[in-house]
């Protein structure tokens, strides 16, 4: 299943890192805390959690450790402090955990379909999915929540209610939420196992030297920078992540592509396009906001900005969906048009190629 992570925020234990945890004075609050079974056996400590908090990695565990936020019977430990029978874990942090409410809000909503089961949102770029860490309201889950305010699924008590999968912020396109639990089990089962079709768009820079291929290497936090996703081709890190891809059009300095998810990792097509050589156009957490083929000539430079200035985002756009039906168990699919601005920077390539062949 897709991991459930904000583009824009780490999940709560990447606030670690920034937390001091030492004892200076400030004040401490509890974010987690275990219990050890009675029978518990000998266990590193960074072992028992990696396993008990969802999305933590052992590298996040390991820097909690390190800047004394996890504790055992009160006193700071190491990661590989080996946990014993009834022994109280906690981590600490020095801000209080976050208790989001879903505020209901009359946010206009773009609807291919919908049934009792299911509703189909076509994301408009910009549009945050859920809320989190600096995104509070405004999101698609707040608008959700108006929408769908009379069934119990959407209540103020869940962040993230009836969803299964999610894209980025300024990635549009097509997403399934779910209106009951039942739906929503259903479909989060197919994610999970992979049964699920979908399709993106992207413009990128380059050439891939294949017309199509596909791309596979582990994708986890980068070690560089803990905002980006990075590629582990050996498999030492990350999480498993296959991405299908074919050249659908040739536009000198870059390509439209067709990629479709064989895995929902966090910026999947974002990382593994620039692992293959080719990141996506105007992409600026992974360079692709800058000029990385071409010429040195100010008319070019000129015009690759006005591109950017079109499509202030990544050029990545969800285009197709399918799933079989919680209800019905038929296999249905969607398909959403490349939204404008993406369209036109498109045509604007398309534009320059051709002025270029009658030159």
């Amino acid at each position: 299943m897709t991991e459930h992570i904000q583009e824009d925020e780490l999940d709560e234990l990447d606030e670690l890192d920034d937390a001091n945890g030492s004892d200076d004075g400030n004040e401490l609050y509890e974010h987690y805390r275990f219990v050890t079974d009675p029978g518990q056996k000998p266990l590193r400590i960074d072992k028992f959690l990696v396993n008990r908090i969802e999305n933590a990695s052992r590298n996040k565990i390991q820097d909690a450790a390190a800047a004394g936020n996890i504790r055992v019977n009160d006193k700071p430990v190491k990661s590989n402090y080996k946990i014993k029978a009834n022994e109280v874990i906690t981590i600490v942090m020095s801000f209080p955990r976050r208790e989001l409410k879903i505020i209901a809000q009359d946010i206009p909503l773009d609807i291919p379909y919908e049934d009792d089961q299911l509703i189909i949102i076509n994301k408009k770029p910009g549009m945050v999915v859920h809320p989190g860490h600096g995104n509070y309201t405004g999101t698609m889950v707040n608008a959700l929540a108006w929408h769908l305010k009379d069934l119990p699924l959407f209540n103020s008590e869940d962040p993230r209610p009836g969803l299964v999968h999610r894209i980025d912020k300024d990635t549009s396109g097509l997403l399934v939420v779910a209106k009951t639990e039942e739906a929503k089990n259903f479909l989060a089962r197919q994610f999970f196992e992979k049964t699920s079709t979908r399709t993106y768009i992207a413009l990128v820079w380059g050439q891939p030297a294949e017309d199509e291929g596909t791309i596979i290497g582990n994708i986890g936090r980068s070690l560089q920078d803990r905002k980006q996703m990075a590629v582990f081709p050996d498999g030492d890190r990350g999480k498993h992540a296959v991405t299908h891809y074919k050249v659908l059009e040739r536009l000198g300095y870059v390509s439209l592509v067709e990629c479709k998810l064989e895995t929902g990792r966090t910026h999947q097509i974002r990382a593994h396009m620039k692992y293959l050589g080719h990141p996506l156009f105007n992409d600026e957490r992974y360079g692709g906001d800058q000029i990385l083929k071409g010429t040195t000539f100010t008319k070019y430079k000129q015009f690759v900005q006005n591109c950017f200035n079109i499509l202030p985002r990544q050029a990545l756009h969800a285009k197709t969906l399918g799933f079989i039906h919680p209800t019905t168990k038929e296999y249905i699919d969607f398909n959403t048009d490349i939204p404008e601005d993406m369209m036109e920077a498109i045509e604007k390539w398309r534009g320059y190629i051709a002025g270029r062949e009658n030159d």
